[in-house]
């Protein structure tokens, strides 16, 4: 049997095992699907206590504001930017939570539709300085108004959020837990021996296994898009949405050898299991499945930079959710790939063919 058709027949055989798994099935695409839609459907977020804006060239309005409000300057953070440009990317890239230019009685308060409680929270605050500013000139007509415009597109919603942070929590449940649990399952059980002894190299069987990966998790990706699109959530894909595939086929990889680390590692499928919710939950927590890094405490913010989880939403998130261009992307698919070359060099010094 030649190597091809070996690498066939393995493939063939994880990918109708897989199929076959009632329970895979659900846990892999269904129960993630269902956080896509219970998200999507119901939004809520958690709010943040300090309000980032940066200014676009002199802002008296702000300026005086924070200078004789000391409750205020606890609250508001604001920088000054003297390009237009620059002040809306860093809006658009989320690193700042609006970006407010004054034209003579008017504030212009650039904001993202990414995150909309960010938004709605600086243009309170803002439209509250506005208030307390007319409010000081009693007696004459409004002095100053608050004029509110989105950086992107009015497509953009929250499902642009859920939809890239989801399924790299569902990729990263399925890679993990898939490849520990199958290593060690085969290990105990006497498979791998056989597969040592048998005409296919192992090459050609952990090669059919990353193959068989790839291909459920594009098919994810396919399913999240198709769901995300309906009418009823209303996912606009447009720019370098593209960049999602080989971003997820990088996390793949990654998560692969996490898993395949840990099954090297663990000698039973108990301990296996127990240590791969030890890494996968945190991850989905801390990696902004679930909500955005930006509402967590710093520490948090700082600790999530350790898991990869967060590499491959940021990565989705630029491309699907912030319309930014293929580049935004390349350095976080860079680290997944870096994670996938470390984690399988390790599993690969651990690895044992049998349980002795």
């Amino acid at each position: 049997m030649s190597t091809w058709q070996s690498f066939r027949s393995l493939g063939r055989a994880m990918f109708l095992g897989f199929v076959r798994d009632k329970g895979a099935l659900f846990f892999t695409i269904l129960f993630p699907m269902m956080f896509l839609v219970i998200f999507g459907g119901v939004f809520g977020h958690q709010s943040t206590s300090k309000v980032e804006v940066v200014e676009i060239g002199a802002a008296p309005l702000i300026d005086q504001a924070v200078a004789r409000d000391a409750d205020l300057r606890k609250t508001l953070k604001v920088t000054r930017y003297e390009t237009r440009a620059a002040a809306l990317k860093k809006v658009e890239k989320g690193d700042a939570d609006a970006a407010v230019e004054q034209r003579g009685g008017t504030l212009d308060v650039h904001y993202s539709a990414a995150d909309q409680v960010k938004a709605g929270t600086a243009q309170g605050l803002l439209g509250s300085i506005v208030e307390s500013a007319n409010q000081a000139k009693s007696g004459v007509a409004p002095t100053y108004r608050l004029a509110a415009q989105q950086v992107e597109d009015d497509s953009l919603k929250a499902i642009q959020f859920f939809t890239p942070s989801l399924l790299g929590w569902a990729l990263a449940s399925a890679g993990v837990f898939g490849a520990s649990q199958t290593l060690v399952s085969w290990r105990t059980k006497g498979i791998l021996r056989r597969l040592r002894l048998s005409p296919a190299p192992i090459a050609t069987v952990f090669a059919a296994r990353v193959v068989v990966s790839v291909g459920v998790a594009l098919v994810q990706l396919a399913l999240f898009l198709a769901v995300a699109q309906l009418p009823f959530f209303g996912l606009k894909l447009q720019g370098s949405w593209w960049m999602a595939v080989p971003a997820v086929v990088a996390g793949v990889l990654a998560f692969l050898g996490i898993g395949m680390l840990i099954g090297a590692w663990a000698k039973s499928q108990e301990t296996a299991q127990s240590v791969t919710q030890l890494v996968v939950l945190p991850m989905a927590f801390l990696g902004g499945s679930f909500f955005p890094l930006d509402a967590s405490p710093g520490w948090m913010r700082t600790l999530s930079y350790i898991f990869p989880l967060r590499y491959l939403n940021e990565a989705m998130l630029n491309v699907m959710g912030r319309g930014l261009g293929p580049m935004s992307a390349l350095p976080q698919i860079g680290v997944l790939l870096g994670v996938a070359v470390v984690a399988s060099l390790l599993a690969m010094r651990l690895f044992r063919w049998d349980s002795a």
